[in-house]
């Protein structure tokens, strides 16, 4: 299982760099960073109008907030959200709950595309990632689903990290650029964006750690 992870990581890594095909492939954390905003959104009292996904693997979520702690903790979930749910992904994994991890992705890809998801290439993202998932799964091969699996939740761990740490850069040197580092010091005036920038990339470093702590040297 380690070197199942390290091979998955490594590869993972490889992959998102990749221009086109990278990207769609790392579109899943893009997924997950938007849901977190709008589960967020709909727990404090807000809406969620919809969310677009776009091919470069930016995402943009348009909610409405009842109040202003509301708008503050929508601006911190998503990439919280995703680093969490990397960790999670992991955890299951390790106690060998590969069915959770199926159902909690094709969940979350099913409520998206009939809920929130209202762009052309959101919907085509969806459909056919979901699609290949679900004929992975009718293939019954239990092997292949469970290594596809731990690198799906390698690749989500991966992006959470880089994500977050270009995010962080972002906040330095084009802070008005900085998208929800950018919101939240829009949100808190007296808080400039690098301060959220740092903050979003400790917590993904926090999560990554907490897994491959889990992985390594939890016996």
């Amino acid at each position: 299982m380690k070197l199942q992870i390290i091979i998955s990581l490594i590869l993972a890594f490889m992959l998102t760099q990749a221009p086109i095909f990278g990207k769609y492939f790392a579109m899943i954390n893009t997924m997950i960073h938007e849901t977190g905003h709008s589960l967020t959104a709909l727990i404090t009292g807000g809406e969620v109008r919809n969310i677009s996904l776009f091919p470069n693997t930016s995402g943009v979520t348009m909610t409405g907030h009842a109040s202003w702690i509301s708008q503050l903790l929508t601006s911190l979930s998503g990439y919280v959200f995703a680093s969490f749910m990397g960790f999670f992904f992991f955890y299951l994994i390790i106690k060998g709950h590969y069915r959770w991890m199926v159902y909690i992705l094709l969940a979350l890809l099913i409520i998206n595309v009939l809920f929130w998801v209202r762009n052309l290439y959101g919907v085509f993202w969806i459909v056919t990632f979901g699609a290949g998932f679900i004929w992975l799964l009718r293939m019954g091969q239990q092997t292949l689903v469970q290594y596809v699996l731990v690198f799906i939740a390698c690749l989500i761990m991966v992006e959470a990290v880089s994500s977050a740490f270009e995010i962080m850069l972002l906040s330095f040197f084009s802070p008005s650029q900085a998208g929800d580092a950018a919101n939240l010091a829009r949100i808190i005036p007296f808080a400039p964006a690098p301060i959220f920038g740092v903050l979003f990339f400790a917590q993904a470093l926090y999560f990554a750690w907490l897994a491959f702590r889990r992985v390594f040297l939890v016996v």
